[in-house]
């Protein structure tokens, strides 16, 4: 009998956890360079349907993506409140994902990261690497690159 496939999550790390519609995900601590509340942003004509728009950060132009439609996941009503934007660093590039609320802080160390649940549809730009059970739930665990669609040509996001 052949072992399972394994995740290629790192079975040892620091994860920030938040809400897209009903759903918990969870991206890598080191990933994740701050966590601001949602703002202006600007639309970007001819962009992909989860492209929100663009927002200045600091002298920077990020792309920010709705982490709804990147996930394929209902909205919910939103809340201001709760609403942030989540930004993420890889590779010198910065893209910023509004979530509906952001929620703790996961240590996975000893815990078992399992692949992501078979029949799902299936997407070759699928972000989701993982699941760890939390809670009574689950969290799905991301993967940057893909989540944001990061190339390895310099400056190609979403």
């Amino acid at each position: 009998m052949n072992a399972p496939a394994s995740v290629s999550v790192p079975t040892s790390q620091h994860w920030l956890s938040f809400q897209v519609g009903d759903q918990l995900y969870a991206a890598p601590l080191a990933a994740v360079s701050e966590v601001i509340r949602d703002g202006d942003i600007t639309p970007v004509p001819g962009s992909a349907a989860d492209v929100l728009g663009v927002r200045h950060l600091r002298g920077r132009i990020v792309p920010v993506l709705d982490g709804g439609r990147r996930m394929g996941v209902p909205p919910l009503p939103p809340d201001p409140a709760r609403v942030r934007i989540v930004m993420l660093a890889q590779a010198g590039q910065l893209v910023g994902l509004r979530v509906d609320a952001v929620g703790e802080l996961l240590c996975t160390d000893g815990l078992e990261i399992e692949p992501p649940p078979p029949g799902r549809a299936r997407r070759t730009d699928d972000p989701v690497t993982g699941v760890l059970s939390w809670q009574g739930g689950f969290v799905a665990l991301l993967d940057v690159c893909r989540l944001c669609r990061l190339s390895g040509e310099a400056g190609h996001v979403a």
